[in-house]
């Protein structure tokens, strides 16, 4: 389980949350592209990390765990960048219902953002 902070100095990641966009590609599909929404502060914590093989070739899955100040808006499917790094937001909840932080679970994307 992770602890609140007791101190703003605890959120000392500086992540840019994104949004997904669906733009119309002319031939009745869509191209996906991200939009920023806000850059902020987090704490990063890595949660696993594995190796599946799939297709006859490895897949390296990393998850973390993101704490950041509570927010309207955040959901699954958005993602935070940080460091050149892109996290898929999976999951986001309140950990202690209190409406101080939001604690999101997320995924490394493998291609560059």
């Amino acid at each position: 389980m992770m602890r609140l902070p007791r101190d703003p100095g605890a959120l000392a990641h500086r992540v840019t949350l994104q949004a997904p966009v669906q733009t119309p590609d002319g031939a009745g599909g869509f191209a996906s592209t991200w939009t920023d929404v806000a850059t902020l502060f987090a704490r990063v914590e890595p949660l696993s990390a594995e190796r599946v093989f799939a297709g006859g070739e490895a897949i390296e899955r990393v998850t973390h765990r993101v704490l950041m100040r509570r927010r309207d808006g955040v959901a699954a499917g958005m993602r935070l960048l940080r460091a050149g790094r892109a996290l898929v937001i999976l999951t986001v909840h309140d950990p202690d219902e209190s409406g101080r932080y939001l604690v999101c679970t997320a995924r490394e994307e493998t291609t560059p953002p």
